[in-house]
Order: structure tokens, then C-alpha cells, then sequence
């Protein structure tokens, strides 16, 4: 007579310490998949710390980038003389189409640079020189000089202390404006920031150059730290693990100022973040790239 395998099965556990015994009903179908099971955690874990790795690989690229631009543009200043200097060097109009054309070139590979790491880049046009059919042909050379050098204060302004691009490059979880309230889901509240995903200890990092002016608890941001920038604009990282920075501290781009957590009035891991303009929130989203 054939017997019909059971359907489920009886694991029996030995405590050694206190000598007694517990058993555990198991589905036998569980039992014998359990190899396959197995595998599909052990997957799960490589893909996943595949992932990690990976962002966080395309993070410290795209800081660098954001790096090498600020280089290029403080280069670039350098290389601009000054307007009453100007004339003297440049005698003849090919030798200043060329030099113009040269800067616009250098330009160019600081857009390339910024699209790289996500952002908008930004337009020359009309600056000086243009194409010969516009007023900029009946600029003088000192003019055309002035107006590049007046251009690239203005660029390295707003590259340098205009909030801009990633805290934590990751997806997002919340955004700018009314949702529902996450602990009480029939309420409405103004969320003033977005959310990035985050695990515990991922770094957050300054989004442009400025100081300290906040560092510690703050209410239901849990662990904060607030960074003032230039025209009125200031950042805010919340629900951090860890702080990192201190109250009067000069921080720049890309600078790690906390780690991420769950302090505060959070759900779990994430990294909270704002900027606001004179004292007032506005979308963040606006400022994750040039020209917006």
C-alpha cells in the first residue's frame, strides 16, 4: 500500500542549555524548497548590495564632476584680464574672435559637466562677440571682455552658493506640498521639502557653499543641521543619525554635513530636505538644477 506523503512535516527544537524540546509545524512542501529559498535571499542580498554599491559610485562621480566644474569656472575667471588691460594684448579682431571662441569652448565642457551629474546647464548666448548680426558685433574689445568677466562672476555666484542638485542621490519618497499625514492618514499637512530614500549612515551632503547656523535637535525634524547660503537662500537636512558639521562651520559643495536616520517625527530611514528663500520653503525640486 502506497502512503500519501504528509502535508506537513513536525521540526523539533532542542534547547541544550534548559534541556527541553519545542516543535514546529512546517509545510513539507516548505522543507524541501528550502535550498531554493535560500538561493533566492542570498540573490536578493547581492542584488541589493549591487545597487548600494553602484549609487554610491555614481554619487562620488557626479561630486567630482560638480568639482571639476567649479575648477574649469574659477580657471576660466582667472584667465579673463581685466577690461583696461584688455586692448593692449588683443590687436587684431581674429586674435579676439579666437580668444572669445575659446572661452565659449571651455564653456561648453562646464555644461557638459553639469548635465553629467543631472543639471541644466546654462546658455552664453549674448554674452559677448555673438554671431556678428546682433549690438554684441559693435562692442569694442574692452567691452566684450567686461561683459565676460561680469558673466563669469556671475556664473561662479551661482554655481558655488546657489542650492543645487543632490543631498543623497537616491530616489524620492515624499514631495513638496499637501499629502496625507503619515501618522494620521485621514489629515491633510504641508510637507516643505522632499523626501530621498535613505538607509541608516548614508551620507548627506551640502548642496552648495555656505555656514552652519543650525546643528542639533529641532522638533519633529529629529537631528538637523541648517546651512546658510548667499541671497537669502538656506538648506535644511532633517532626521539625520549623526551630525557631523558644528554651528558657525564653512561647508561647500558636496561636503558631508550628517548622516541619514530616523530622529524626529519620521516613519523610518530617510533624509528630509529644504531649501528656503528669506525664510520660506519652496519646492527644492525647482532647484535641482540650473537655470530654473
Amino acid at each position: 500500500m502506497n502512503l500519501k506523503p504528509s502535508k506537513t512535516s513536525t521540526v523539533i527544537i532542542v534547547d541544550k542549555g534548559k534541556g527541553s524540546t519545542k516543535t514546529l509545524q512546517v509545510k513539507t512542501k516548505h522543507i524541501s524548497r528550502i535550498k531554493h529559498y535560500a538561493a533566492g535571499i542570498l540573490a536578493l542580498i547581492l542584488t541589493l548590495s549591487g545597487a548600494i554599491i553602484y549609487l554610491e559610485n555614481q554619487n562620488m562621480a557626479q561630486q567630482e564632476e560638480t568639482l571639476r566644474a567649479l575648477a574649469q569656472i574659477n580657471q576660466l575667471k582667472k584667465s579673463v584680464p581685466a577690461p583696461a588691460a584688455a586692448a593692449p594684448q588683443v590687436k587684431k579682431t581674429n586674435n579676439a574672435q579666437s580668444y572669445i571662441q575659446d572661452i565659449q569652448s571651455k564653456l561648453q565642457s562646464i555644461n557638459t559637466y553639469l548635465r553629467k551629474r543631472g543639471l541644466k546647464g546654462f546658455s552664453t548666448k549674448g554674452v559677448g562677440g555673438g554671431d556678428g548680426n546682433g549690438a554684441e558685433s559693435k562692442l569694442t574689445d574692452n567691452e566684450k571682455y567686461s561683459a565676460y568677466d561680469e558673466y563669469l562672476d556671475r556664473l561662479l555666484h551661482a554655481v558655488a552658493f546657489t542650492p543645487m542638485g543632490y543631498p543623497k542621490i537616491s530616489s524620492l519618497t515624499s514631495y513638496f506640498g499637501y499629502r496625507s499625514d503619515p501618522f494620521e492618514s485621514d489629515h491633510a499637512e504641508f510637507h516643505p521639502g522632499i523626501d530621498f530614500k535613505g538607509e541608516r549612515g548614508d551620507a548627506a551632503k551640502c548642496t552648495a557653499d555656505g555656514r552652519v547656523v543650525g546643528a542639533g535637535w529641532n522638533g519633529g525634524y529629529g537631528n538637523c543641521v541648517r546651512i546658510a547660503h548667499t541671497n537669502g537662500f538656506e538648506t535644511l537636512y532633517g532626521h539625520l543619525s549623526r551630525i557631523t558639521v558644528h554651528i558657525g562651520q564653512k561647508v561647500t559643495a558636496g561636503e558631508k554635513i550628517g548622516e541619514i536616520g530616523s530622529t524626529g517625527r519620521s516613519t523610518g530611514n530617510h533624509l528630509h530636505y529644504e531649501v528656503r528663500k528669506n525664510g520660506k520653503p519652496v519646492n527644492p525640486i525647482s532647484y535641482l538644477s540650473l537655470n530654473k
